[in-house]
């Protein structure tokens, strides 16, 4: 694998398109007159700048920054990891479909929970991949992915990868650091874990020193998209070792992020201030939606994320009300597989706080309950 200097990419002779940022930095000096990218630096966009003002127009040019380092080294101050362990991309998803097209080719076997985040399924079929489904761990206080079956699966099925939402999505289980440590040291030495940190900001513990290791055989996932409310603007970033975010490049799409959502980016991370209330105030809905809840009965799955879950009693009782809050013109979530059909998910938004905003399925419950 190649190495990395001086904290960056550096992608290497086969990658045609390294762009003027890494060019730049790669010499030492700006390069003012851009004669051969081949970009339509000469269209006016008077339209662009009407609707949007100068400074879109001036992001819409231009190829962006194939390292996307300015918010790289945002990152590694704010969180600690190494800036050369860090991989910026086009969301969450974009990373986990990254992670399936370099290390799982086509007929190997990936392992997953049966009903968490479907995406993941959807790419690791489309890339060819054999998807084993396991099992969730469900009893009376828990519906959680079961560690011990995805690490027996792995063995059985000589598995390549093996994917784990840790906040879990759809149910919001989280697991201890332990946990996920013993998880990857189960796996056999060449399955890697696809760790899906989506949630990761609004775990109470958040901060601790496990959240910015670098983790051999491990490649997390976060996003800017929940807790920095960038989910329009396609924006997240990987954590792995050197090599192994290497490897990731040389499958990359250069230009996935926008010259757009890195200024972007990079104007909220130097605001953290704001985003530290956001996830506050998040929690705090959420624990007063779970506590509402529960007053009435529900069955309110505990949650380490910005939405909790509400196991009904029936799959069908369940789907029914998603259908009639649809008609209502109020949209919650109901897992489409069969695992967790029983299961409905609702964000902590200010909205869901409204009195009477979820009326049919507070009669639900109470009725399912009486």
């Amino acid at each position: 694998m190649p190495r990395f200097a001086d904290h960056l990419y550096h992608p290497g002779p086969d990658n045609p398109f390294p762009g003027i940022w890494v060019l730049q930095r790669r010499i030492g000096r700006e390069i003012p007159h851009r004669l051969g990218s081949n970009e339509g630096l000469d269209m006016p966009h008077s339209a662009l700048r009407r609707h949007f003002g100068d400074a879109m127009a001036e992001h819409a040019y231009c190829y962006g920054d194939a390292e996307a380092l300015g918010i790289r080294e945002r990152l590694s101050r704010q969180q600690g990891i190494p800036v050369e362990a860090l991989l910026v991309d086009a969301g969450a998803d974009s990373l986990l479909a990254l992670a399936l097209r370099a290390v799982a080719t086509p007929e190997t076997s990936v392992i997953a929970s049966a009903g968490t985040y479907p995406t993941f399924g959807y790419f690791a079929r489309g890339q060819g991949c054999r998807l084993i489904e396991v099992a969730y761990d469900e009893g009376s206080d828990r519906l959680a992915p079961d560690l011990d079956a995805l690490a027996r699966a792995a063995h059985e099925e000589k598995a390549r990868l093996v994917y784990l939402a840790n906040p879990d999505n759809p149910t919001g289980h989280l697991h201890d650091d332990d946990a996920v440590r013993r998880l990857r040291d189960a796996l056999p030495d060449d399955c890697w874990l696809l760790l899906d940190e989506a949630y990761h900001d609004f775990r109470d513990d958040a901060d601790t020193p496990f959240a910015s290791e670098v983790l051999p055989g491990v490649i997390r996932c976060r996003t800017l998209s929940k807790a920095h409310g960038m989910a329009g603007l396609r924006i997240g970033y990987a954590i792995a070792e050197p090599d192994t975010l290497a490897m990731l490049m040389k499958v990359r799409i250069h230009y996935a992020v926008s010259t757009l959502t890195q200024a972007a980016a990079e104007v909220v991370l130097d605001h953290p201030d704001e985003t530290r209330q956001h996830i506050a105030d998040v929690i705090d809905r959420r624990r007063r939606l779970s506590a509402h809840f529960r007053q009435l009965g529900a069955d309110v799955l505990p949650s380490a994320t910005n939405f909790i879950g509400i196991r009904l009693g029936s799959p069908e009782l369940a789907k029914g009300v998603h259908a009639e809050l649809l008609e209502e013109g109020k949209l919650i979530a109901r897992p489409a597989h069969p695992d967790l059909g029983h299961v409905l998910r609702i964000t902590a938004v200010e909205d869901a706080m409204v009195p009477g905003r979820l009326d049919t399925l507070e009669r639900a419950i109470r009725q399912d309950t009486a």
